[in-house]
This record gives structure tokens, C-alpha cells and sequence, in this order.
């Protein structure tokens, strides 16, 4: 063992350069069959990634015995989401061998950065949940707590996107059709899985009854495990996907009589489960199988978790054991869609281990935790009543009884005989087609339930969950979001980072708050210039990605205007959209108006249900068509709309963004953390009062920062008294200039009122977000900030302050505020 100049913690030497190439070498020649001398770089990507294993896998069997040894409790984070990205670089850079990597592969012919292109990213999310999710596990590892993440093992993930004629395209991800070396199969720990069937009343001896439940199905879930490799640490944890297969492969002996097709239907209805993340429910059988696959990720990580806590500690079928199990095992449920877990880990208690109701429930209390990710109701999960009973029939006899107990125990003793609060804290949402409120369970069950930024915790207090803060003023609490700085800055932007090793005395990484030792060199001119010179180096490298994606030229001069997230109405996207629309007609009016030049650069899926949110990219995609190509405008404006968005995509985009669209509508983004890795990255932020831009805008302090528009207060108000958009559309010129040109062919040669779906949406359809009441103030913080841009100096002080003041929102942080204040762990550190 040696030590790390940066850190007292010992660490795995380090392997030379000779010793990496041999190991490459090794996999290239014995593993996967080619020649040492072979030139694909898809081949020397796999050799190198299977080498790095070989670390990791060492690493990871001694981090389960010194956790099982040590007998500290573990966490398990449950997520359908999780936006891993590719995991080369981010390996190396965690277990500090990047640069050996690097030399070993030169002298092969190779670059390591070229070949870090070439490994898929793991197509197991959508948005900010997922990268949260994956972002925590991270964390969770380099700070040697001993953790588990559960989730799907999805075949192809959400899709992949391409445009064509400015339309969203959706494709299949074909992210690991032809396997990942970073994933192992783990069959001795499958799990079977019952669906669908009967409750029946069995008399026993004692002349009670005991509810068993006869499945009519049964799945079969196969773990695949992906290692999580801690930063600069002994820790390396496992992510464990679960993928659906049916109980026999196929029929024999249908296949035997010639029907090959239905041979096969049993698995491939049960692949199905497991085959995509979010299966559209617009339709009845879309919601069965969304239904269905949030049951099956929660009924095998619920059935794995009890029985790693058996390999442990024996099997827990007194109640002694069970009082371990809850000192040793806390599960987070991350947002609503893996709440099913409660009402399994219920059954499994009663029915597979013989707990009486009051002790089962006593310990689901203990164990569970649940983070809410959104005020939008739409977002808070229904499932009716009748699904349940024709899929879940025994799940949904124990949410009965959870509702009564809770109507009448806790409800009754605080508003005794109040009928109109018993329906609104219901489990059950009655109407006519009786629904299961999810994120109800949640707060009944878990000890502790948090939001992800301050404002968003304050307002689910106040406006989501009131009477259940009056039910348990302690319960509801908040952690800020946070991002890990090893991939956001370390891996994305290497550029940026050998700036701050040199600068920075001890491993910024693994402490961020250390990057406030930059704000005295803020208004240095030297380091200015440095600092700088990298942005303009990055924004370089991102115009050459959107030449080979788009075919768009953008000159690295412009200020590049970035807004990446997920396609939503609340995010906004057509405000920005609208506002590029404004300073278009601007220029058009007058070509030489003194603004800077500016790249507005999108990057988004929209769900492929969502028809608004795809009428938004086509529309932004058939203005930027326009746009770039007119001459009059001197190229002063160009608009971009990256496809097929994702992390490895995100990595090149981030590093290269002067400003950081953040301008969701107040009181309707829980936190963000795309707001959090562009201003670590040195881009300034233009963003609404919500979210963690609030926290944001306290640390970098509001000259370093562009807010604009309404706040929650205020939208409240403009609700209370009535929004009409029209007094907006009536009483701004510019606006109605703008929504009323979408009406014409000017965007669509030929074709008049295609772009109509977005003016109305602002007008027949209400402007629920706001946009329209936003859009002045919006429009002035933009001139504020071109005003700003001009001066160089000033601007790039800004920059500095704010990759400088990100220290709070390290995901490290983030964790440790989990630990100390609802998972209560102990690390778990070699000695």
C-alpha cells in the first residue's frame, strides 16, 4: 500500500504503464480473440475497459468482506432511473489511472480520449432524476459507506432521438446489444416474482384464517450488476439492474408442433417488463405494463435485500433478527415510482415470514425514507384500484388496512369526525374510477420524507403535504441536491481541471469547498486569461460536435446560450424559444443592432406521448433552420438543437457554456442540478427564483447571477386573481408580434399555421407556466447580460465566482446530510 500526497487514506498502488499495456494486451489477445496489432478502436475500448475490471473487481470483493466484517448498516437507493453516462473515463479518474492509461495507449497507436468515444452510455434514464440517482452512488461509494442501487436493467432504455424534417424521431437504444464489460450476471441471486391470480382465506389449526394469495403468473428476475468505483478511496459498491425473463424459455412442445411463434409468447411477454423505461400508458395496456414494472423492480430488490441481510446475519425468522434488520438496513425510495416497495416488503413480512401486522408495519416504518421530486400533481402517481385487484390482489388488501389504520388512528385523533379531511389524506382517491394515491403511502410510511432544495422542501410543507406536517411536524425535512465533481468537472472538462491541481493545494474533488481558494484570484488578470483561454479551447471542441451532428457552423466568439434538459412545459424551453423569435425580428428590423453574437444551443427528448413538447422542438428546430441560413442577420444569431441529448453529450456541451438557462416557473422545479454542473463549469446563470437556483444565487451572490420573473408568491397571486394571458398578448407589441408571425408560413415555406399548436398553447390553452408574464423581465435580464459580456474583464470574474462558490452543491454533501439526518450510517474504511 503507498499513500496519496492528497489524502492520509491508503490507497491501491497504482499500476505502471507497463503493467496496464500488458493487462490490455491480455484482453485483447485472450479475451476477445484479436491480434496485439489490430487498429479497431472499438476492440482496444473493450481490452482497456476489461483491464480496468480487473482492478475494480478486486476492489470490489474486498470492499464486500470488510463491509459484511465491519456489520455497518447499508443503504438501498431504489430509482427506476439512473443516468450512469459511459464509465471508462469517470473508472480511471476515480481509481487515479487516467494518465498511465493514457501513456500505455499512445504507445499502442491509440488516444484514450478517442476510445472513451466508443463505449455506449447506459441507457437506464431520462433527466435530472436519473443523473441524481447515479450521482449519489458516486458519492455513497467515495465516501466508503456501504450502499446498494436498485433498478431496471432496461434492454433499450428511453430511445434514442434523430430529427427528421425538424420532427422528433424516436428509435430503439441499442446500448448493450452486444453486452457491456462493465456488467456481470449474477444468476444465483435471481428472484421469482408473482402477478395477477386470487386471495383466498386458509382456516389454520389455531381457528384463525391467514390470507394466501395463489399467483396466476410468475416472473423470473435476473440481476445484472454494474460496480460503482468510489473517488480516491478502498470503496467500490454495485448498482444491480434487474432483467425480466419468464419461468421456461419456451413451450417444447408447442415448438415441437411447428408453432415457433407462440412457443416463445410466455418470454416474450415477460422481456417486455424489463424492455423499455417508462412504457407509454396513454393507453390500458401500456398502464398495466408501466404498473407491472415498477412491481417487479420493488418485489426483487425487496426479496434481495431480506435475503443479503440473511447471508449476513442468518435468517431472521424471530423477532430478535428483525430488530437487526432494522438497525442494519435503511431503503430510500427515490420519488414515487418505487413505492410498491412499502406494501411487498409488508407482505413478504406476514406472508412469507410469519411477522404479525404490528410488528411488520413497525419495521416498514424503521426502514423506509422517501424523497419527493415534484409538486406537479400530474407527476405524484395514481394507480386505480382496479389494477390493483387484477394484478396485485393480495397488495391491495394490505393498503386497505394500511388506509383504515391510518383514518382512524391518526386522522381521527387530530380531526375527530371530519370527513372532508379522512377523503383528502385518503389512500384511496374516490370518483368513479377509484385511484391509489402513491405519494400518500409514501408519507404515511416512511420516517423520513425530504425535498431537494430548500424551497421546494418549504413548499411541500406548505402547499403539497400540509396536513401531514400538522399529522408530523418532524418528518418532512430537506437535502439540497448536489452533483459529483469527479465527473462534472474532473472527467468532462480535464482542461479546466489540471487548471485547479495546479492551483489548488489538496484534492479538490473529494472536497469542493476547497475551490473557494479561487475567489482571490477572481480579478487576477493571469489567471483570467487562463481561465478564459480553457472555456474558448472547450467552446472550439463543441463547434466541431455540432458541425458533425447538426452540420450547423458556430463561431466559438458567440456567447454560447445553453439550456439541456429534459422537454417539459414547466422547464420552459418555449420561453427561450420565444425570445430567440424576438431578437430575431430585432435583427431583422435592424442588422446592425449591437448585441454579441449568440448560439442558442438545446439539447432535449420529449416523451414520446408528449405532442406539446414535440410540437416545441419542431418548432425550434424550423426557426433555427431559418435563421441560420439568413444572410441579413450576419450570423449574430445561430440556434442549435443537439439530437439524441444524454450524459456523454452533456460532457461536451457543459464545459463549453458561458450561460446556463435555468428559467422554469417559480415553484416548479424541485432543485435542478443542470444548474449546479454549468456553473461549477464557469457559466453564468439566467434563471428564475426556484429550485436550487435560489441556493445558488446566496453562495455566488446575486451580481454573479441573472434572475428574472416572477416568484412563487407571485404566481400564487397571479393564479388567486386569475391569469389571462391575452392582457400580455394585447398589451406587449413584441409579443404579439412574435406569437402572430408563428401563425404564418415564414418558418414553414408553404405551409401556414404549422407552427399555430405554440402561440396557442400560449393563448386558447392558458400560458399555465407563465410564459407570457415572464417574458418582459426575461427579455431585460438577457440585455443585462449581453451588457455584462462586453466587458471581458468583469465577465470573466463572474465565470471564476462561479465554479469557485459550487461547494455546497457537491453530491458528497448532499449524502452526508442523508447520513447524519435520516440513513444514520458508519463508513466503512479500510485500514
Amino acid at each position: 500500500m503507498i499513500t496519496n500526497t492528497k489524502t492520509t487514506e491508503t490507497i491501491t498502488p497504482n499500476l505502471s504503464v507497463a503493467e496496464i499495456s500488458q493487462r490490455i494486451k491480455h484482453h485483447l489477445q485472450f479475451t476477445q480473440s484479436e491480434q496485439n496489432g489490430c487498429d479497431k478502436k472499438p476492440a482496444y475500448w473493450r481490452a482497456t475497459s476489461l483491464a480496468l475490471n480487473d482492478v475494480i473487481v478486486d476492489k470490489l470483493q474486498r470492499t464486500k468482506l470488510r463491509q459484511q466484517q465491519s456489520e455497518v448498516k447499508s443503504v438501498n437507493y431504489l430509482s427506476l432511473e439512473y443516468l450512469m453516462g459511459r464509465l471508462l473515463s469517470n473508472n480511471l479518474h476515480n481509481l487515479d489511472l487516467y494518465t498511465p492509461t493514457q501513456i500505455a495507449l499512445k504507445n499502442m497507436g491509440f488516444e484514450l480520449a478517442d476510445l472513451c468515444e466508443q463505449g455506449a452510455d447506459l441507457a437506464l434514464g431520462n433527466g435530472g432524476l436519473g443523473r441524481l440517482a447515479a450521482c449519489f452512488l458516486d458519492s455513497l461509494a467515495t465516501l466508503d459507506y456501504n450502499a446498494m442501487g436498485y433498478g431496471v436493467h432496461y434492454q433499450h432504455g428511453l430511445f434514442k432521438q434523430s430529427f427528421v424534417d425538424g420532427k422528433q424521431i424516436e428509435q430503439p437504444d441499442m446500448w448493450r446489444e452486444f453486452g457491456s464489460p462493465w456488467e456481470v450476471c449474477r444468476p444465483q441471486s435471481s428472484q421469482k416474482i408473482a402477478l395477477y391470480g386470487y386471495v383466498e382465506d386458509v382456516a389454520q389449526t389455531d381457528g384463525t384464517t391467514k390470507p394466501v394469495w395463489h399467483a396466476g403468473k410468475m416472473l423470473q428476475g435476473v440481476p445484472w450488476d454494474v460496480p460503482i468505483v468510489g473517488y480516491n478511496c478502498e470503496t467500490v459498491n454495485t448498482l444491480r439492474l434487474w432483467e425480466c425473463r419468464a419461468e421456461e424459455a419456451f413451450d417444447w412442445e408447442l415448438l415441437n408442433r411447428g408453432d415457433y411463434l407462440q412457443a416463445h409468447q410466455q418470454q416474450v411477454a415477460a422481456e417486455v417488463v424489463s424492455k423499455v423505461l417508462y412504457p407509454n400508458d396513454e393507453h390500458e395496456a401500456g398502464k398495466e405494463l408501466r404498473f407491472i414494472q415498477q412491481y417487479f423492480f420493488c418485489a426483487c430488490s425487496v426479496q434481495d435485500i431480506i435475503a443479503r441481510f440473511e447471508n449476513q446475519y442468518g435468517a431472521i425468522a424471530d423477532s430478535n433478527n428483525w430488530s437487526t434488520f432494522c438497525d442494519k438496513v435503511a431503503i430510500q425510495l427515490n420519488d414515487t415510482h418505487p413505492t410498491i416497495a412499502i406494501v411487498e416488503l409488508m407482505r413478504t413480512l406476514m406472508d412469507d415470514h410469519n411477522l404479525e401486522w404490528d410488528s411488520a408495519w413497525a419495521i416498514c416504518q424503521k426502514v423506509f425514507a422517501y424523497t419527493n421530486h415534484t409538486l406537479l400533481p400530474e407527476a405524484l402517481e395514481k394507480w386505480s384500484v382496479a389494477l390493483f385487484q387484477r394484478v396485485l390482489p393480495r397488495h391491495l388488501n394490505i393498503l386497505y388496512r394500511i388506509n383504515d389504520a391510518f383514518l382512524n388512528n391518526d386522522v381521527e385523533s387530530l380531526w375527530p369526525n371530519n370527513n372532508d379531511m379522512r377523503a383528502r389524506l385518503s389512500l384511496i382517491e374516490e370518483g368513479n374510477e377509484p385511484k391509489v394515491r402513491m405519494a400518500h403511502l409514501c408519507v404515511i410510511t416512511a420516517h423520513k420524507v425530504n425535498g431537494v432544495a430548500q424551497i421546494h422542501s418549504d413548499l411541500v410543507k406548505q402547499d403539497l403535504f400540509p396536513e401531514f406536517n400538522q399529522l408530523w411536524p418532524t418528518k418532512l425535512t430537506n437535502v439540497t441536491n448536489g452533483i459529483t465533481p469527479r465527473r462534472w468537472l474532473k472527467a468532462c472538462n480535464p482542461l479546466l481541471a489540471n487548471l485547479l491541481d495546479k492551483t489548488i493545494e489538496g484534492d479538490w474533488a473529494k472536497n469542493l469547498n476547497m475551490l473557494s481558494e479561487l475567489t482571490t484570484l477572481a480579478e487576477n488578470s493571469k489567471f483570467q486569461a487562463e481561465f478564459m483561454t480553457i472555456k474558448q479551447q472547450n467552446k472550439i471542441a463543441l463547434t466541431k460536435e455540432i458541425k458533425a451532428l447538426t452540420g450547423i457552423t458556430v463561431s466559438p466568439d458567440a456567447i454560447f446560450d445553453v439550456q439541456i434538459k429534459r422537454l417539459h412545459e414547466y422547464k420552459r424551453q418555449h420561453l427561450n424559444l420565444l425570445h430567440i423569435i424576438s431578437l430575431y425580428r430585432q435583427l431583422l428590423e435592424n442588422p446592425e443592432l449591437d448585441i454579441q453574437p449568440r448560439v442558442f444551443i438545446f439539447g432535449a427528448k420529449a416523451a414520446p406521448s408528449y405532442q406539446l413538447a414535440k410540437e416545441i422542438i419542431y418548432a425550434t428546430n424550423k426557426i433555427a433552420e431559418k435563421i441560420n441560413n439568413d444572410e441579413r442577420i450576419q450570423d449574430k444569431l445561430k440556434v442549435v438543437f443537439l439530437p439524441n441529448y444524454r450524459v456523454s453529450l452533456a460532457e461536451k456541451i457543459i464545459p463549453a457554456a458561458d450561460v446556463s438557462e435555468q428559467i422554469s416557473t417559480a415553484g416548479k422545479e424541485a432543485s435542478g442540478t443542470g444548474n449546479m454542473k454549468l456553473a461549477l463549469n464557469g457559466a453564468v446563470t439566467i434563471g428564475t427564483l426556484d429550485g436550487a437556483n435560489i441556493e445558488i444565487a446566496e453562495e455566488v451572490g446575486d451580481e454573479n447571477i441573472f434572475i428574472f420573473g416572477l416568484t412563487v408568491d407571485e404566481v400564487k397571486t397571479l393564479d388567486t386573481n386569475g391569469y389571462n394571458p391575452y392582457h400580455y398578448y394585447e398589451n406587449n407589441a413584441e409579443i404579439r408580434a412574435c406569437l402572430d408571425w408563428l401563425d404564418t408560413d415564414y418558418f414553414t415555406p408553404g405551409k401556414p399555421g404549422e407552427l399555430s399548436a405554440i402561440k396557442d398553447c400560449f393563448l386558447t390553452g392558458g400560458d399555465p407556466y407563465k410564459v407570457l408574464a415572464d417574458f418582459q423581465s426575461y427579455a431585460d435580464a438577457h440585455k443585462a447580460l449581453d451588457k455584462a459580456y462586453k466587458n471581458q474583464q468583469q465577465w470573466a470574474k463572474m465565470a471564476i465566482l462561479n465554479t469557485a462558490l459550487m461547494g455546497k452543491f457537491n453530491s458528497d454533501r448532499s449524502i452526508e446530510d442523508y447520513v447524519e439526518n435520516i440513513w444514520h450510517l458508519t463508513p466503512c474504511k479500510s485500514s
